[in-house]
């Protein structure tokens, strides 16, 4: 008998997170909820028990508080069954970069970086000791497109994608996977939370569709998943720009036309 490790999932309480959340369950893994509106997760809970027959734990936390934080990120260190972790809680943004306030921009980045990261890490020592892991950060396409216009969402978003590039680069050696999955504009709650009417938008991806193609990426360990790419050379295309734009930096001396006319 195959045991499936137990799938540890942030913003599990609705969109992306609860639809991990009903997949993982299907395929069989227990899972940890987790999600500051602990009726939700309950609820959501209660459901995939019946539905499924796996064990699930609801672990209500905002991600935004330390004490908070540092119980997930105990949980991660401390429970050897889980062997998935799903960092999908995140925030958006509304309004241009001058109309953030100081706290709105705390709050995005301590969502979307501070708490991300601190959970990767915590996930990351266990599961490189173990030889065995898996860690899924949630992205966006956005991260790849400051002509948008969500400057601090976007920036949050790039550091997602360079993070999880720079963790395979150190820890795919030690046994542990690290995708990134970069969304467009899904229909979730994430949107409305940010101020911004989703049905102002053009196009506009159903949150079964996404979830269901990120996982066919994890299933084939894709490094970077980006479901609304129908042209895969292009981000093919772009990789090798950039090792052809690296392999042209040299660090002694600077080039010739930033050079001081004699």
């Amino acid at each position: 008998m195959t045991i499936r490790s137990t799938v540890l999932i942030t913003g599990a309480s609705s969109g992306i997170g609860a639809t991990y959340a009903d997949r993982f369950a299907k395929r069989g893994h227990d899972l940890v909820l987790v999600a500051r509106d602990k009726v939700r997760l309950e609820t959501l809970a209660h459901q995939l028990r019946k539905e499924y027959a796996v064990n699930i734990d609801v672990l209500q936390a905002d991600l935004t508080k330390v004490s908070d934080l540092e119980t997930v990120e105990a949980r991660l260190r401390n429970d050897e069954k889980i062997g998935v972790l799903i960092n999908n809680a995140g925030a958006a943004q509304s309004g241009g970069f001058i109309e953030q306030t100081g706290e709105n921009i705390s709050h995005l980045v301590s969502l979307n970086i501070t708490s991300l990261t601190r959970l990767a890490s915590a996930a990351a020592h266990r599961f490189s000791q173990a030889g065995d892991g898996t860690i899924v950060n949630i992205g966006s396409v956005v991260g790849l497109a400051p002509e948008f216009g969500m400057s601090v969402y976007g920036a949050t978003k790039a550091f997602v994608l360079f993070l999880s590039q720079g963790l395979n680069l150190e820890l795919s050696s030690k046994g542990v996977f690290v995708q990134a999955v970069l969304p467009a504009a899904t229909r979730t709650e994430i949107w409305e939370r940010a101020g911004i009417d989703i049905n102002t938008l053009a196009e506009v991806m159903e949150v079964g569709e996404l979830v269901d193609a990120a996982l066919v990426g994890f299933d084939r360990r894709e490094l970077v998943t980006i479901p609304p790419l129908f042209d895969e050379s292009r981000w093919e295309a772009l990789q090798t720009a950039r090792q052809a734009l690296l392999g042209e930096i040299r660090q002694t001396h600077a080039a010739e036309r930033y050079q001081p006319a004699s």
